[in-house]
């Protein structure tokens, strides 16, 4: 994931493409070299739709990341979304054979968390550990050299299409680039917008993007749910069009420039100008029959997140509430909409303290694309473990060593 102090991300949306080069400057410190951003093509709601259209639209983010940079992009993390993606809960025991634990317990029993069965059209994409438990003690983080008999490790483990990671990895492949990694969007997303004390507290980052909403839920410092949901922005837009009778790419523009989540908080003598399909000349349109139209929208998108956390069993373990990121958090009024039907405090979150080429990037739609970055940077001091799940050809490296690898830069 990092080579030589230069990391590289790959954010496919359904919206956009960005590619983003960063070099390793510190200890939480990266400098961004090289940007990428491109409209994307041949995605829906987390899919590929397209194979040749969204190849295209990967490599030329790719090629503008590289003249930027002025490096040749060879390997990535790239982010994952949809709603095909799924999770579990699961647990993994091994005896501890020295009497004290050793790095080969640890994986041991993460390797029998990760045996799960799955059906064969599904893949894993995320091992992560939630905690560990020695001869029944819950709660140890760092069980490396505590003594022991038995050594237990609760797991969150994500799933995904096989088929349409596939797809994916074949666009970002005729690209020219290898995938490192495939990172879950909110996961990558958390690494920039949530802070160690939300973590700990108990927190759900929810990333609402043109295609699809994607959730995770972190207790006690660790990821204890992740889903998606395969609604955002683009829906709000297609209702506007719809409503006004718009071209899409009107709708898109009226939303950005007149939009408000709260139809109260906006004027009744408040009027914008447009043209709808059938109409000679333009005409006026009230701001507060535009924020109505959002409003049911949007508040069905929370409706659906609530829904979601209650449903996890840990709506009453997220104190610090809600942080929302992603493109349509920069949507007027969204985030009181938000607090107002999950009753948890909402606040919006982009990535930032950032160094190099970040004018565009200091913008809640781009905390996944950063995040990819600091993915990369933090998951061995975070203490997460995760692997990609792509079925394994002889030669390849198997979860063993991945987990080696990353456990080298857990210890001194």
């Amino acid at each position: 994931m990092i080579m030589d102090e230069i990391v590289v991300g790959i954010d496919v949306g359904t919206t956009k493409i960005c590619t983003l080069v960063g070099r390793v400057e510190g200890e939480h410190t990266i400098r961004v070299l090289g940007v990428g951003i491109e409209p994307s093509e041949g995605i829906k709601k987390g899919n590929i739709v397209d194979l040749n259209a969204a190849s295209q639209a990967i490599r030329r983010s790719v090629q503008r990341a590289e003249q930027t940079s002025g490096l040749e992009i060879a390997s990535a993390l790239v982010s994952l979304a949809g709603a095909h993606v799924s999770s579990v809960n699961s647990r993994g025991m091994t005896a501890i054979a020295g009497g004290v634990v050793d790095e080969m317990d640890v994986y041991n029993a993460l390797d029998g968390a990760r045996a799960i069965a799955i059906p064969p059209d599904r893949e894993i994409i995320h091992v992560i550990q939630r905690g560990f438990a020695i001869d029944g003690q819950e709660g140890i983080r760092r069980p490396i050299g505590m003594h022991g008999y038995k050594l237990e490790v609760e797991a969150h483990i994500i799933t995904a299409s096989a088929a349409t990671v596939d797809n994916l990895r074949r666009c970002v492949h005729e690209a020219g680039v290898q995938e490192m990694q495939f990172v879950l969007n909110p996961l990558a997303a958390g690494e920039v917008t949530l802070t160690d004390q939300e973590r700990e507290m108990g927190v759900a980052v929810c990333d609402i993007g043109g295609g699809t909403t994607d959730l995770a839920l972190y207790v006690d410092g660790a990821v204890w749910h992740t889903m998606v949901l395969a609604v955002g922005g683009n829906h709000i837009t297609q209702d506007i069009s719809h409503g006004l009778r718009l071209p899409l790419v009107q709708a898109e523009e009226v939303k950005k420039q007149q939009g408000h989540a709260i139809r109260s908080a906006v004027g009744p003598e408040e009027y914008f100008t447009v043209q709808p399909f059938g109409e000679d000349r333009p005409i006026q349109v009230s701001r507060y029959d535009l924020a109505h139209i959002i409003e049911a929208r949007v508040t069905e998108i929370f409706e659906l997140i609530h829904q979601e956390i209650k449903r996890s069993g840990y709506d009453g373990l997220l104190p610090a509430g809600l942080v929302l990121t992603g493109g349509t958090a920069l949507l007027p009024g969204i985030r009181q909409l938000a607090s107002e039907v999950l009753g948890l405090p909402v606040r919006t979150a982009q990535p930032e303290s950032l160094l190099g080429m970040v004018d565009r990037l200091h913008s809640p739609a781009f905390s996944t694309s950063v995040g990819l970055l600091y993915w990369g940077l933090h998951l061995a001091q975070r203490g997460a473990v995760s692997a990609g799940g792509r079925r394994r050809r002889r030669g390849e490296p198997t979860l063993l060593d991945h987990l080696k690898d990353w456990f080298k830069r857990l210890l001194p």
